[in-house]
């Protein structure tokens, strides 16, 4: 069975997967889920950092702005 990497939560009646997570679905699941945008095939040898990236940009994360601390 295949398996995504998930890229936007989302949640239903008995499940709830969260960025960056890879799950194990049936080749149908995958097909119509790993579309790039909610989610991708984790088949591939991607690794952990590639999938904390792409979560973090399906979330407008990223670090924050280092605040200046000092009075020039």
């Amino acid at each position: 069975m295949p398996h995504i990497r998930i890229l936007q939560a989302v949640g239903g009646v008995d499940f709830s997967w969260s960025p960056g997570q890879v799950v194990e679905v049936d080749d149908e699941t995958a097909e119509a889920w790993a579309d790039g945008e909610r989610a991708e095939l984790a088949d591939d040898g991607k690794t952990q950092r590639t999938a904390e990236k792409a979560a973090a940009r399906s979330r407008g994360g990223g670090r924050a702005r280092r605040t200046e601390t000092r009075d020039e």
